[in-house]
């Protein structure tokens, strides 16, 4: 009876330490709302298999426990049982499974109008760079890169020459636009997390991942890695300043000095 009593407990106070836990996730700040509503939905199946569970092992703590006189019955298999056990198994696992598939294929899909950027992490910092007034990119190669042009970028693709290049950590973005954030690595595996994003994706070497996101709220941000990197892990920290666009493209307008032809010239 006691074992079943504290079986029961445990459920209950997991429930309601889920309901009233003060360490919720923080506020969404862009268009991934999508993947909390995910999360719940899982919760919600896994939390009510967790409690079935648990409470039918209470029951039967308390209805088979041991009496004098009382024998074990003996039942090697039962087909039926089987049978359920599997339907349910597979009716949970589905519904899990299916919200998150139609959240992967928009996470994947990348609107037209999406801005790229590009994120650097290496040992233990971030850099980035931003397309300048003709909204490109230029090509990079690992080959390029040196102390002296970290992002390894092409001294002759032309549409790289007004490339802003960002080093110690700042992402400046405009609020409700979307980004397409194009992620490097020239050491080891990086993770670019922003919490209030939600989204997240690995840095690998040797090729470029990416992610998607729209801020939805201005505001300053934290950039985490999310993947153990080495001994100056905890450290590697930076932030995202989300502002409105006319504050945002001030800002840009003032870094001519910081495009990669200005800083080109000194390390050749």
């Amino acid at each position: 009876m006691a074992v079943a009593l504290i079986l029961v407990l445990i459920t209950v106070g997991s429930v309601v330490f889920h309901l009233v836990s003060p360490w919720w996730w923080t506020p969404i700040a862009s268009n991934w709302g999508y993947i909390d509503s995910t999360i719940v939905i899982t919760f919600w199946i896994t939390g009510a298999v967790f409690v079935a569970v648990v409470f039918f092992m209470a029951y039967c703590v308390y209805r088979f426990r041991h009496q004098p006189g009382r024998q074990a019955h003996y039942e090697p298999e039962s087909k039926r049982l089987e049978l359920w056990l599997t339907i349910l198994t597979g009716v949970g696992v589905a519904a899990m499974l299916t919200p998150g598939l139609f959240v992967w294929r928009q996470f994947i899909t990348v609107p037209e109008d999406a801005t790229d950027i590009e994120v650097l992490g290496q040992q233990w910092q971030w850099a980035f760079r931003l397309p300048g007034p003709d909204g490109k990119l230029g090509m990079t190669d690992t080959r390029l890169v040196s102390p002296d042009n970290p992002l390894g970028i092409s001294r002759e693709d032309p549409k790289g020459q007004d490339d802003v290049i960002i080093e110690g950590g700042e992402l400046r973005l405009p609020v409700d636009k979307p980004v397409k954030a194009l992620l490097r690595s020239v050491d080891v595996i990086h993770n670019f997390y922003v919490p209030e994003m939600r989204a997240k994706m690995d840095l690998v070497p040797g090729q470029v991942s990416y992610i998607w996101f729209t801020p939805t709220r201005t505001g300053t941000f934290e950039i985490l890695c999310a993947e153990l990197c080495g001994v100056g892990h905890p450290q590697m920290r930076g932030t995202v300043v989300v502002q409105e666009q006319k504050d945002y493209q001030a800002w840009l307008e003032g870094q001519a000095s910081r495009n990669f032809a200005r800083l080109a010239p000194a390390v050749q």
